[in-house]
């Protein structure tokens, strides 16, 4: 399979060029493409192991190393593109997972996936700097992992959040009232979802039940499907914004089979083709799909097959 090239901008305004009807409507009732595990297109293989892994995999990375841990990389890179070329090429929600790093002084953050990669600050000012080139764009970050972290590192982590996005932060209200043309009049463009109690207080972090993302934990498509189909048909219970994992997760025996080819040439690129071909049957609307994530978004046009969806919901019929 072909990656599709990565300077791709063709998506970089989508949401402020969608017709009018649509950005009155609820944003939780319009398609938008995400990416799982966004931020590991680049891990450290020279750094510790994070905190998220289990006692053995930190044993056998400490006997093994490098070697270890570039088996490792192969199985926690998740994305190719860096947040910007995400960004032009229409990602619109970022699955965050941060951890600190046990024994560094400070209250330094950092994102992680089995390795730990950029700080979280690099990222941010990268997601923002588009953002101030592309004012009607909006943005999810959900930061639903938190590893090695005190009190004081959240603290420190949502003060960044608030440091480095300002006023583009939207503040926490009822998700029906949220709409691109609701957004765009209050110059918010990014909504942060927080999925730990020390974020109650703030009222410019949502809380994570505010965005649920369920995960079908599985290595066969047959079953992701009809799990995704069975959490669309309860996502209207819940009032909230929904994402829909379009992923494949490997388990101990899919890794070990597939040891030195990795995630993207052993697991995800076989079976991208039917994972894609549900994703272009969805519609969007009040039972439809609303938030939906892929493995290495740049292998086929996933995220102008997601945007394109929008356009059932100019058809009343497709409403539903």
């Amino acid at each position: 399979m072909k990656t599709r090239p990565t300077g791709n901008c063709c998506n970089a305004d989508w949401m402020g060029s969608l017709a009018p009807k649509l950005t009155t409507m609820p944003l939780k009732h319009l398609a938008v493409p995400g990416s799982h595990d966004s931020f590991s297109f680049w891990v450290d293989e020279k750094a510790p192991v994070g905190p998220d892994q289990k006692a053995v995999v930190k044993h056998l990375a400490a006997v093994f190393r490098l070697l270890a841990k570039k088996v490792m990389k192969k199985w926690s890179m998740t994305q190719n593109l860096t947040f910007k070329e995400q960004l032009e090429g229409g990602i619109r929600y970022f699955d965050l997972r941060v951890s600190s790093k046990p024994g560094e002084p400070g209250h330094e953050i950092y994102f992680i996936h089995g390795l730990f990669g950029h700080k979280v600050r690099d990222g941010l000012n990268d997601i923002n700097n588009f953002l101030n080139a592309h004012r009607r764009e909006v943005v999810f970050l959900d930061f639903n992992h938190h590893y090695a972290m005190n009190e004081e590192h959240h603290r420190y982590l949502i003060h960044m959040l608030q440091d480095v996005f300002g006023s583009k932060l939207c503040k926490m209200c009822v998700v029906e009232e949220i709409s691109l043309s609701y957004l765009w009049e209050q110059r918010y463009q990014v909504l942060v979802f927080y999925h730990h109690p020390s974020a109650a207080r703030c009222p410019l972090m949502w809380p994570g039940h505010k965005i649920p993302a369920p995960w079908a934990n599985t290595t066969d498509t047959t079953k992701l499907i009809q799990f995704l189909e069975t959490t669309l048909e309860e996502r209207a219970k819940y009032g909230a914004f929904h994402v829909s994992q379009a992923i494949l997760t490997p388990q101990v025996q899919t890794i070990v089979q597939g040891l030195v080819r990795g995630l993207r040439n052993y697991l995800v690129e076989r079976n991208l083709p039917t994972i894609m071909t549900w994703v272009e049957s969805q519609k969007p609307g009040v039972d439809g799909v609303n938030i939906i994530t892929s493995d290495f978004v740049e292998l086929v046009d996933f995220a102008s097959t997601v945007i394109k969806l929008n356009n059932l919901l100019l058809d009343d019929k497709a409403i539903r």
